[in-house]
């Protein structure tokens, strides 16, 4: 066969790379008008084999489309059945309620009168989250303070209204709220971060979007203030004041911008960003029915840049 009867393979790697649906569907299509006269420079036999093994392809892809629609199921049936049990580790955690065989008798000494005036399991979730690979890592010394304070994760699958402006060409996704009791770090009961993907099946990370954390004055986690003297014979007297972003769990809620021009991000920007994004995702997937910390699904094959 000559080169021009080849699919152009390169084209669909780009494609893939980019994870842009509309480059992916017209690559294909491209590729399946290329595979069409392969087919028929084929002898005649060999095409009758390949429509059959076309024809089982079609059964197959009937199948895994049914399996997709009963895995759906089942995850929203046990999700209703994971939920009492998450109730109940609120209330034991949160001192909402006292578990079997715990009584309030005096302690013996002072020490181990004050711990047993705490109520729930102080530092729950911090733990929880320092003890896992992913998210220890992005958790910083300074941020744990601040972490005290969590009283509760939920996930929550989402569908996203046709007239969302902010979905793009996501369809569905999911969120996770952080819950806070009131702290010196910041005012947001709730802490929020949702995933918009194209296709939850053979999922596509459209973007992420977090909540604007609003800092007390003079806490913020995410950036410090540098001073820098004046140059010797400048005329402004005053050190000069520069904001410096840090490393820190709370950058979670503010992931990374993929620019609407492709034209604005090179090659080399667009790998470190695609890195970014999965490594965001990675997080976002730990708090997930089915993933580590709370059982978690799948990391997505790629994240889209436009």
């Amino acid at each position: 066969m000559t080169n021009n009867n080849d699919i152009n393979m390169s084209n669909i790697a780009a494609a893939l790379k980019t994870a842009d649906k509309s480059v992916i569907l017209n690559a294909l299509k491209a590729a399946k008008a290329e595979n069409a006269s392969i087919i028929d420079d084929l002898p005649p036999k060999v095409q009758k084999r390949v429509e059959v093994l076309r024809q089982i392809q079609s059964e197959h892809d009937e199948l895994e489309e049914k399996f997709f629609e009963e895995r759906r199921a089942l995850e929203d049936k046990y999700q209703k059945l994971y939920q009492p049990l998450y109730n109940k580790r609120y209330e034991i955690v949160n001192g909402v309620v006292e578990v079997d065989g715990v009584t309030n008798e005096p302690a013996a000494d002072e020490g181990a009168d004050k711990a047993a005036e705490e109520k729930g399991v102080p530092n729950f979730w911090l733990t929880a989250m320092k003890t896992n690979e992913v998210l220890g890592e992005s958790i910083q010394e300074r941020d744990e303070e601040a972490l005290k304070f969590l009283k509760d994760i939920k996930w929550t699958r989402i569908d996203l209204p046709k007239d969302d402006t902010q979905k793009g060409d996501a369809s569905k996704g999911f969120k996770l709220e952080f819950f806070f009791d009131p702290n010196p770090f910041f005012t947001n009961p709730v802490l929020t971060k949702t995933y918009y993907m194209i296709d939850e099946d053979e999922p596509i990370l459209e973007k992420a979007t977090g909540t604007e954390i609003e800092w007390c004055p003079g806490k913020c986690l995410t950036q410090k203030l540098l001073k820098k003297k004046p140059k010797k014979g400048s005329k402004n007297a005053k050190p000069i004041t520069k904001t410096e972003t840090v490393d820190s769990f709370f950058n979670f809620f503010s992931p990374p911008e993929v620019p609407e021009d492709e034209e604005e991000i090179d090659e080399d920007a667009a790998e470190e960003l695609q890195a970014l994004m999965e490594q965001d995702y990675d997080i976002g997937v730990l708090r997930a029915p089915g993933g580590d910390a709370q059982q978690a699904g799948e990391r997505p094959p790629e994240c889209k840049q436009q």
